[in-house]
C-alpha cells in the first residue's frame, strides 16, 4: 500500500473557500428533497430570503441562483447593464480581473484603473474619473469588497462617498464573496446597488449559491436594460419570489442548508462573528511578522478578515511548500492567482473556524517552513498564541 494512500485525523482545508461546513449544516442537508411547486416549499422560501437580509444589513431583495460567485457576477451586469455600456472596473487582484474579462465578454466598455494588487480601491481615482465623466456615460462602478486573491479589503464606504462627491449617478456594484458574514457590510447604509456574494465562504456552506442583494434604483434599471437573457433575469425572481417559489428548479438541499447557517449565524451574533474573524485573522498576521515573512496587504486598514496572503521570499517556491505541507501534514493552503502565482500562499481564515483550528493551521504552516528551506524564524505559532490568550 502507498504511503500516502490514507492520513489519519482531519484534513485541514485552510484555503480561503471553500470554507469547511458544520455538521449541523451538513446534516440539514441530508434531508430528504421536497416538491419545490408543492406547499411546504414556501416556507423554506421565505425563511431564507428573509433570514439573509440582515447578512447583508439590507432591507430590499436578496435573490438567490444556483451557481458560483461567477454567476452572480454575470447576473448583476445583465440586469442592470446594456452592451455597450461603459463602466468601470478597478484591478485590486484576480478576482477584480476575472469579473472585469466577465463585462467585457458582455461587451461592456470597462474602463479600467489598474492597481498593484497590494492596495485596496484608490476613492480619488473613481471620483477623478466620474468628475471627467461630464455625459454621465458611466453606468455603473465595480468593485471587489475583499480581494481574496490579495487579502486587501477595500474601503466601499469610500468609493460611494466618491461617487456622492462626483455628483455622478452611475450605479454601485460590488463582490462581496469574501467578505459577507466575514467582515462588515451595509449595503442599505452604503446604497450598493447591486451586493454579489455566494454559498462557499462565511456563508459555511458548500459552492452552488450566489446571491444578488438589490436596491431598488437597480430593479428600475433593470427595466431598460438591452442585454439578452433569461436564467438571470430579476424580475422573474422577484415575482415567483413572493409566492414563495423559484422561477426554475432550486437547489433545494442547500437552501435546507442555508436555513441552518443563516441560524448558526444568528445565533452566534453578526457581531460577534464579525469580532471572531477579525481576531483570529489579526493572530494570523501576528504569526506571519514573527516569522519575519511578508504580508502582501500593504495598507493596514484594508487588512482582510478572512484571508492573509504571505509573500516567500525571492528565489523560493509558494507553491513547493504548499505541496510540502499538503503532503506531510494533510492540509491545504490557498495558491497564489494570477499574478502572484508562486510567490505567496493564502491562509484562510474564514466561516466555521476557532482558535484551536488556527492554532493547528499555524503549526502546519510553521513545521513545513522548517522543513522547506525558506529563510525564517522560528516563533510564529507562539506569538499568535500569545495574542489570542491577551484578546
Amino acid at each position: 500500500m502507498s504511503k500516502t494512500s490514507y492520513q489519519p485525523g482531519t484534513h485541514f482545508l485552510q484555503i480561503p473557500g471553500p470554507s469547511n461546513v458544520p455538521e449541523r449544516v451538513l446534516r440539514a442537508m441530508a434531508q430528504a428533497v421536497i416538491d419545490h411547486r408543492g406547499p411546504e416549499f414556501p416556507e423554506l422560501t421565505h425563511a431564507v430570503l428573509d433570514g439573509i437580509k440582515p447578512v447583508f444589513n439590507t432591507e430590499g431583495p436578496v435573490f438567490i441562483y444556483p451557481t458560483s460567485g461567477t454567476g452572480g457576477w454575470e447576473c448583476a451586469l445583465l440586469n442592470c447593464l446594456s452592451p455597450g455600456d461603459r463602466v468601470i472596473a478597478y484591478e485590486t487582484g484576480h478576482f477584480a480581473t476575472l469579473w472585469k474579462e466577465v463585462a467585457d465578454k458582455l461587451g461592456l466598455d470597462v474602463l479600467w484603473l489598474t492597481g498593484d494588487w497590494r492596495h485596496g480601491i484608490d476613492a480619488a481615482r473613481i471620483e477623478e474619473a466620474l468628475r471627467e465623466d461630464t455625459k454621465h456615460e458611466i453606468k455603473a462602478v465595480m468593485a471587489v469588497h475583499t480581494e481574496t486573491s490579495t487579502g486587501v479589503t477595500s474601503r466601499i464606504d469610500k468609493v460611494r462617498q466618491a461617487i456622492d462627491a462626483a455628483n455622478h449617478p452611475a450605479l454601485l456594484l460590488v463582490d462581496a464573496v469574501s467578505s459577507i458574514a466575514c467582515t462588515e457590510f451595509f449595503h442599505d447604509e452604503w446604497r450598493v446597488d447591486v451586493t454579489i456574494s455566494a454559498s462557499q465562504k462565511g456563508m459555511m456552506l458548500p459552492p452552488g449559491l450566489s446571491f444578488n442583494a438589490v436596491s431598488d434604483k437597480a430593479m428600475q434599471q433593470a427595466e431598460k436594460s438591452r442585454s439578452c437573457h433569461s436564467y438571470w433575469r430579476w424580475d422573474a425572481m422577484q415575482s415567483f419570489n413572493e409566492k414563495g417559489y423559484f422561477p426554475y428548479t432550486p437547489s433545494t438541499n442547500l437552501l435546507y442548508g442555508l436555513r441552518e447557517a443563516l441560524t448558526l449565524l444568528e445565533l452566534e451574533g453578526l457581531e460577534n462573528v464579525f469580532a471572531r474573524h477579525r481576531r483570529l485573522a489579526a493572530a494570523t498576521r501576528e504569526a506571519v511578522a514573527a516569522w519575519g515573512l511578508e504580508n502582501l496587504c500593504l495598507d493596514a486598514e484594508e487588512f482582510c478578515n478572512s484571508t492573509t496572503a504571505v509573500l516567500v521570499p525571492e528565489g523560493h517556491d509558494a507553491d513547493a511548500l504548499r505541496t510540502l505541507i499538503l503532503e506531510k501534514f494533510n492540509m491545504s493552503l490557498g495558491t497564489g492567482l494570477g499574478k502572484m502565482k508562486g510567490k505567496i500562499f493564502r491562509i484562510g481564515h474564514i466561516g466555521d473556524f476557532n482558535e484551536l483550528m488556527l492554532a493547528g493551521t499555524l503549526g502546519g504552516v510553521e513545521m513545513g517552513l522548517q522543513l522547506s528551506g525558506i529563510p525564517y524564524k522560528a516563533g510564529g505559532i507562539n506569538a499568535a498564541l500569545d495574542y489570542l490568550a491577551k484578546q
